[in-house]
């Protein structure tokens, strides 16, 4: 691989420029905030440990801070971005600043959330300072339609990036944490300051680092059998499970029987249960038929 020239990131400058020249202004619509600091966009790289030999997916690259870093690291990477006009404007950013690796980079204009396929190799890593306003549901999306994904990076809202990591009997346990856990171990990996972003959001930023699980969860139910259970369970948090799964399972005897059945209290709450103990759930309610088909496209406000 040859190295990139010195100047191939992109900078402040660089970036206000790029926008001015394309009528760019990032929109709240769509949580954009550009990463200005190439500093920053190397550190990303570094702790998502991208090897030469990944191929790397990125979701809402905007104009390609990211990417670029991207590119000096893996051996391939492929954007998803659903803005029209970015779109079509990374290919040429890419070119311009990276020639030697233009032919290493694919772009997929769409939404993430309805990405199904990509081009080239299978994808061994997920990169990504992900929008806002819908990073948990294209997280589990991408997480669960490309299972050839081994290590995840992601930059999100901080408030988001706790709740991905919480562990059982945390206050901000919840749907986004135990259906993460589902696919990999999950840990904080490190904070973000505002003023690398431009605009500068009003809230902080977290890294998330998610390393696929070597041995997925045991279970005789489906993903989608579990994750039914999982949000009954936090639809109503403060109510205990035996309450809380009343509707899920037909009736709160029912639910009773299968908590019961699962070795779980029926007393006890959502956010005290792993996902293990949740697929215990979902499995014991499924012979019985009891256990709804959910809708596989993940919720957008968890």
């Amino acid at each position: 691989m040859s190295s990139p020239t010195p100047d191939a990131l992109l900078g402040p400058a660089d970036i206000r420029e790029l926008a001015a020249a394309l009528g760019v202004r990032p929109t709240k619509q769509r949580g954009q905030n550009f990463v200005i600091d190439a500093n920053t966009v190397r550190r990303i790289v570094r702790t998502a440990d991208v090897r030469p030999e990944d191929v790397v997916v990125e979701v809402g690259p905007g104009l390609g801070s990211l990417t670029l870093a991207l590119l000096e690291a893996a051996d391939r990477v492929t954007a998803v971005e659903i803005d029209d006009v970015l779109a079509t404007a990374l290919p040429t950013t890419i070119a311009a600043r990276m020639p030697d690796r233009a032919g290493r980079f694919a772009l997929v204009h769409s939404d993430a959330l309805h990405v199904t396929e990509l081009p080239g190799p299978a994808p061994t890593a997920l990169v990504a300072n992900l929008p806002y306003n819908v990073a948990v549901p294209v997280l589990l999306h991408m997480l669960g339609t490309f299972p050839s994904i081994e290590r995840t990076l992601v930059m999100v809202q901080s408030e988001v990036a706790d709740r991905l990591a919480a562990a059982p009997g945390s206050k901000v346990y919840g749907v986004p944490s135990v259906k993460a856990n589902w696919y990999a171990e999950v840990k904080r990996a490190g904070a973000i300051g505002r003023n690398v972003f431009w605009p500068a959001p009003n809230v902080d930023s977290g890294l998330v680092s998610l390393v696929r699980r070597t041995e997925p969860v045991r279970t005789t139910a489906t993903k989608g059998e579990v994750f039914a259970v999982v949000d009954a369970a936090f639809a109503q948090r403060r109510k205990t499970l035996r309450a809380a799964l009343a509707g899920w399972a037909g009736s709160a005897a029912a639910a009773e029987a299968a908590l019961v059945a699962a070795g779980v209290s029926p007393q006890a709450r959502g956010e005290s249960l792993t996902v293990e103990e949740f697929a215990r759930i979902a499995e014991a309610a499924s012979p019985r038929g009891t256990t709804p088909a959910p809708p596989e496209e993940e919720p957008r406000n968890q």
